[in-house]
């Protein structure tokens, strides 16, 4: 019988690109990579780098230039066994660690959808581990994880993590999981997240981390906008905006914002607001943890009351600085 998660789909979701696979086998330990987008390219860089130089990194990615691209740069400074999986299918049958960086929970749907909702099962494997770093709605994880589970394909972690594009090239990441298992299996997650950040926090049960990921974003939601809204207010009244940003960063109202993703022009050279708010985390991506953070709160019947403002805010900043970095937000304000 057919096992379908969600939805199947039709094609291939990653695309051939660089090596094939050799029909020999190998003791060499096998990683998988899903997504290089804007977190998970330099994810997978960090890996690639910090795990053993015999081991194999397969990676996969709908977009075929991409996954050149990393082929080149990744061969170019050493001589890496680096692979191109023609599917996620495909990858997860060659691979003993398989970790996914994707967009929201329709990219996790068709992807673990494409994995096992084949006639034939995937290869059996209890050493196989999925590590999903996609932040979520709990219901698709959760549901992601029993199929997984179920079809004896191997064990599911839901691993969110915060840091940022510069917290992903610099693997300063700090990561939050949830695992349901032994403390070995704790263990091993814990390993592997600490070759791509500097911190791995194992929250709980499977769903644990992407819980604390949505209440950690919620906060970096308000907080943003309220540091937009304070640096604003002081420079509009006169004061220097350098100066009014080291007051803040010495007093209780330090916070992410201010200190690292100051949203004014000029104040932290790598933020995105001195290069044109290019970069960094989109508006978009701060507006669909938002929804989930809400999706979540009503689950649990936990009021969210700065919420809804929050997103009217960030729909009104995004209509008029669509496809920037989410501390644009200052702009709109600014300019009210």
């Amino acid at each position: 019988m057919r096992r379908a998660l969600v939805m199947i789909t039709h094609g291939p979701l990653c695309h051939p690109c660089g090596r094939n696979f050799s029909s020999t086998s190998s003791r060499r330990a096998s990683w998988g990579f899903i997504g290089l987008g804007q977190m998970g390219y330099s994810m997978a860089k960090n890996l690639r780098l910090k795990i053993s130089p015999s081991d194999i990194l397969i990676v996969c990615d709908t977009d075929t230039n991409t996954t050149a691209k990393f082929v080149q740069e990744m061969s170019a400074t050493d001589k890496f066994d680096i692979q191109v999986a023609k599917s996620a299918r495909e990858l997860a049958e060659k691979s003993e660690t398989i970790i996914s960086s994707l967009p929201g929970p329709e990219s996790v749907k068709q992807v673990f959808d494409s994995i096992l909702g084949e006639q034939v099962p995937l290869p059996s494997r209890r050493e196989r581990l999925f590590i999903d770093c996609s932040t979520i709605d709990l219901t698709t994880s959760h549901d992601v994880a029993r199929a997984v589970i179920s079809s004896g394909s191997g064990q599911f972690v839901d691993a969110p993590m915060s840091g940022g594009v510069v917290g992903a090239q610099t693997a300063s990441l700090t990561f939050m999981f949830g695992a349901s298992g032994s403390a070995q299996l704790v263990d091993r997650v814990t390993s592997v997240l600490l070759l791509m950040g500097k911190k791995a926090w194992h929250l709980g049960v499977q769903g644990a981390g992407l819980s604390g990921k949505l209440a950690n974003n919620y906060l970096l939601a308000i907080s943003n906008i309220a540091t937009a809204e304070a640096m604003n207010m002081g420079i509009k009244s006169g004061l220097d905006p350098k100066g009014l940003s080291e007051m803040i960063n010495s007093s209780t109202g330090r916070c992410w914002s201010s200190a690292v993703n100051n949203p004014v022009p000029g104040i932290i050279e790598t933020a995105p607001a001195c290069r044109n708010y290019e970069g960094g985390f989109g508006i978009h991506l701060m507006k669909k943890d938002l929804k989930l953070a809400t999706e979540m709160a009503q689950e649990f019947q936990a009021p969210l009351i700065l919420a809804e403002k929050a997103l009217e805010i960030y729909n009104q900043a995004e209509s008029i600085h669509p496809g920037k970095d989410f501390s644009v937000v200052y702009q709109y304000i600014a300019n009210q």
